[in-house]
């Protein structure tokens, strides 16, 4: 997209802003020759060299004889003024410091710096002396990307052999090495390669979103279909259909989890990977990823939600898999939601964005059904897949019996699987072996030390994990606080837990673990996620990682250990992500050829969610859901606003709760209204004790220009914090 551009005169005054100042920019002057608007440069600040954006003209409010001149303007493009506007309006909207904003969208390593070099290792004609298997692995993975260099290490865990295997064949002279630039340029993507076969309703929605990115226009499209309905490959074409016009694409996904196999089906589609960005790509690669967008060389970027921020030159499509997934709400720092600052981003660049789901966000629901938003339906999965059956297990009638999590009813149908050569999932969203270790003498439930959380014993690790804070400690032995030895227990099921009951039910079954608490790398997660597509084992226990995206083709049976879980709390959106969740686990089974069956173990069948779920009615649950929200003026059909008031000193805290309590008149003038204060449902989270209050107001205020006023005068003392979360997501 054309911009106008703006340069300052060598000697004049530059507004500069960093990550590193207050939330506020400092003048400099630009240097002979003059500078961009929108140049990152190296200032001083104080003794420190930092690096920052020029936002601007200076003011001129300072003693001119004082200004500093601004040390260098750095080798990368500038921050065009559509970004520097994204920046603003996000910080804006979610009522963060611009500085914080401006932190995300500049988080690379090495910024400015010349390009370093790495040692590659490429194949040469020569043979080994002798060849083993690990050699051959080796030989035949370089062959197939025949002029492409790796790095030794990289190419080791690629092929998945040792780094001494690589040594071995660079001695031999089978591998020869170089130095290549540190940020060598992607491969280019081909959108014409051959898509595969598409059904006429994935033909006909691939052909409207094409029409879309066409326009060059803002839109945005809910793209609603069936698990297994092939969402991706419709939403692929738009993609390709983005490259085709010399676009840019970003494609954000909730889960490092999914990268992996996803990368996969875009390198098929596209005949070369993409660019990635999250949090398992390494500094160098983010590096080059970051540099490759700015320079308008990266036409596909693959990422986690932070994506969102890098520097693209003309970015025509966003894609938003799994929209309705909790992860894109970032809960610490800037509270911001990705699903809808992807619109926000759109709406500038005039680009498509498409929300993908099966079970869509009740919010993206409104917006199609108010016509805000196009909408697609996939209705039907593909190929010969059916949907699967849908059966309640009703725990009152089949009870569990002692230390044990599985039904008979869920077990039988387990059991038939493993001899049938087919798959099942038992699914638990509980994390760990046991959610609570207590002391059956005292009654004392053992806490974290800094936070108002029980430990959840993790038994893989053999330690006791907080949840919140991270902090870990050993399993005690004995009760800390009466010293019995005899009576510490374990309670409840986790997945962990869940896992030692299928070994003693199930002896000759095979089983796999998939849970967020295994620390291994996006590659290895996916080495092991095809080890299962492919039959390597015979039950699978996961927790909501296994939820969506994953296709495991021999999988026919899904249980649903404890479908009540979610429905205890009274959160806001209890029942649409206990709906969503269990819909999303249910739709792993039966996505291939052989029928699938998902059964709920509940103690309440009769409840409305649960019926929801096994009539299959979205629609009808989503219109009764749309209804109980508006009818009590809650999101999407009014505004909320969450305020964390946190400190060191419960009390302390609880008076600079109550002084903006003190406050509620100027809420309550404009039509709002206040809640609180009262204890956060984690009271006390690392040492802080937390207070919350809830502002909730009419759809149509000015919700953010209201609470700055509501704050202004309050001023917390240092080390206190007051932090407000435009449309929250969790009230914990």
């Amino acid at each position: 997209m054309r911009e106008q551009i703006e340069y300052l005169e060598g000697g004049a005054l530059a507004a500069v802003l960093t990550p590193d100042m207050p939330d506020r920019t400092l003048d400099y002057r630009v240097p002979e020759g003059g500078a961009r608007v929108g140049a990152f440069v190296s200032v001083p600040l104080g003794p420190r060299r930092v690096k920052g954006v020029i936002w601007g003209p200076g003011a001129g409010d300072y003693d001119l004889s004082k200004i500093r001149q601004i040390g260098a303007i750095l080798d990368v493009p500038p921050m065009s003024p559509l970004m520097r506007e994204f920046v603003t309006r996000v910080a804006d909207y979610t009522m963060t410091p611009l500085t914080a904003i401006l932190r995300l969208a500049t988080r690379v390593p090495g910024l400015g710096d010349p390009p370093g070099k790495r040692r590659i290792v490429r194949l040469t004609d020569q043979q080994p002396s002798r060849m083993t298997d690990a050699r051959e692995r080796v030989i035949a993975f370089l062959e197939e990307h025949r002029g492409m260099g790796f790095a030794p290490s990289e190419l080791a865990a690629l092929v998945g052999v040792t780094s001494s295997v690589v040594k071995g064949l660079e001695k031999q002279g089978v591998l020869r090495s170089e130095d290549a630039p540190r940020d060598a340029p992607f491969p280019r993507l081909d959108p014409d390669l051959p898509s595969k076969d598409l059904s006429n309703d994935q033909n006909n929605a691939a052909t409207t979103l094409r029409e879309a990115v066409r326009s060059r226009t803002y839109g945005t499209t809910l793209l609603k279909g069936v698990t297994g309905s092939g969402k991706t490959e419709v939403y692929l074409e738009a993609v390709a259909e983005c490259l085709r016009a010399g676009r840019q694409a970003l494609v954000l996904l909730p889960e490092i989890a999914l990268t992996g196999a996803f990368m996969s089906r875009v390198e098929a589609r596209f005949g070369a990977a993409p660019a990635e960005w999250h949090s398992g790509v390494t500094q160098a690669g983010r590096r080059r990823a970051w540099t490759g967008v700015a320079e308008g060389r990266v036409s596909l970027v693959v990422g986690a939600r932070s994506a969102l921020f890098l520097p693209f030159t003309d970015l025509g499509l966003i894609i938003v898999d799994e929209e309705h997934d909790g992860s894109y709400k970032q809960e610490e720092g800037v509270l911001y939601n990705a699903r809808d600052m992807a619109v926000l981003r759109a709406s500038l660049t005039k680009g498509q964005v498409v929300l993908a789901s099966a079970t869509p966000s009740l919010e993206s629901w409104v917006n199609a059904r108010a016509g805000k938003y196009a909408r697609i339906d996939l209705t039907e999965r593909f190929g010969a897949a059916v949907l699967p059956e849908m059966r309640a297990v009703d725990l009152r009638i089949d009870p569990l019996e002692r230390d044990s999590w599985i039904s008979e009813p869920l077990a039988n149908a387990v059991q038939k699987r493993v001899e049938a050569g087919e798959q099942s999932l038992l699914f638990i969203n509980r994390r760990g072996y046991a959610p609570l270790t207590l002391c059956r003498a005292c009654g004392h439930q053992v806490g974290c030390d800094d936070c108002d959380a029980r430990m959840v014993e993790h038994r893989f690790l053999n330690r006791l994990m907080c949840h919140q804070c991270g902090a870990t400690k050993p399993i005690p032995t004995e009760c800390p606080s009466c010293g019995n030895a005899d009576h510490i227990a374990a309670l409840g099921p986790g997945v962990e837990r869940l896992a030692e009951e299928v070994e003693r039910r199930f002896p000759d079954a095979r089983m796999a673990v998939l849970s967020s608490d295994m620390t291994m790398s996006a590659r290895a997660l996916k080495q092991r996620i095809d080890e299962i597509a492919a039959g390597g084992a015979d039950i699978v226990i996961g927790t909501q990682m296994v939820a969506k995206g994953h296709n495991f083709p021999l999988l026919t049976l899904v249980g649903v250990i404890d479908a009540d879980l979610g429905l205890q709390g009274g959160e806001l959106r209890a029942a649409e992500r206990t709906f969503q969740l269990i819909r999303q686990v249910a739709g792993r089974a039966g996505r291939a050829d052989k029928p699938g069956l998902a059964m709920i173990q509940t103690h309440q069948p009769e409840h409305p969610v649960i019926k929801a779920i096994l009539g299959g009615d979205e629609e009808a649950f989503w219109r009764a859901e749309a209804a109980e929200r508006q009818q009590a003026g809650v999101p999407p059909f009014g505004r909320m606003a969450g305020i964390i008031v946190s400190g060191p000193e419960e009390r302390e805290t609880f008076d600079l709760a109550r002084a903006l309590a003190a406050r509620a008149g100027i809420l309550t003038q404009a039509g709002a209204q206040l809640f609180g204060p009262a204890p956060a449902p984690v009271a006390r989270i690392r040492g802080r004790t937390r207070v919350r209050l809830l502002v909730k107001a009419p759809k149509g205020l000015a919700l953010q220009s209201l609470l700055s006023h509501w704050v202004r005068d309050v001023v917390p003392r240092p080390n206190y914090r007051i932090a407000i979360d435009i449309d929250p997501q969790s009230f914990f």
